[in-house]
């Protein structure tokens, strides 16, 4: 039996990008368990099934703001002793 993941945990994962809450797809992919390959394929295999704007790919530009993001994110996380 899989368990819930809580509900800040995947708060955490959500981030604004051009005026939309998003998660990203290795995120996506981290909370059902899967490479996040699989999970694309899986999509675009079933894109008939999802809303036209359900993913979109993000710009050089945007994937360096979000990695730089990232690791502000996380290096403000990390515990100081």
């Amino acid at each position: 039996m899989k368990t819930l993941v809580p509900v800040e945990v995947i708060e955490r994962k959500i981030y604004l990008i051009r005026g939309e809450k998003v998660i990203l797809s290795s995120d996506l992919a981290q909370l059902y368990g899967v490479e996040p390959k699989v999970l694309i394929q899986a999509v675009k295999r079933n894109i008939e099934r999802f809303p036209e704007d359900f993913m979109f790919q993000l710009t050089n530009q945007e994937f360096i703001l979000t990695f730089n993001n990232l690791s502000l994110k996380n290096e403000s996380l990390r515990p100081t002793n």
